[in-house]
């Protein structure tokens, strides 16, 4: 079950990574746009790394799955993980109709700064998992 364990931490990792990256290309890509310049390549480079979060993520979640099941872990604590995860789940969602926009209409619907503050709620997401694995306060 450890290295059930090693691998879950090792997809997270390697997801949470292309999480926080890509809505950097977002605001990357809109202040692009304000200034009028050519923008193509991040629409390339958006779609890659979400491909790639995408594969990464499908083993995260199945890893976690099975630690679930194999230690038929249970509390409060987990319950509030896995409502994070979803939150998170739901983020990763977010992105794929933000990737989708840029490559359909070439525009995004919101300024850099939406973006920006966009860029923190995975990383809110993710201390809040950790508060919950880690500390296990309920």
């Amino acid at each position: 079950m450890l290295w059930v364990k090693m691998f879950h931490i090792l997809f997270v990792i390697s997801w949470m990574a292309g999480i926080f990256y890509l809505p950097r290309i977002f605001v990357h890509y809109a202040e692009g746009q304000a200034a009028g310049e050519d923008v193509r390549r991040l629409v390339i480079m958006a779609r890659k790394l979400f491909n790639f979060m995408t594969i990464i993520m499908i083993p995260a979640v199945a890893t976690g799955l099975w630690l679930w099941l194999g230690w038929g872990i249970s509390g409060g604590w987990l319950h509030a993980k896995l409502t994070l995860v979803l939150l998170l789940l739901g983020y990763h969602y977010w992105t794929l109709t933000q990737v989708r926009r840029m490559e359909r209409d070439g525009q995004l619907s919101h300024d850099h700064v939406f973006y920006r503050w966009m860029n923190e709620i995975p990383l809110l997401l993710l201390v809040g998992i950790l508060i919950m694995v880690v500390i296990k306060p309920f």
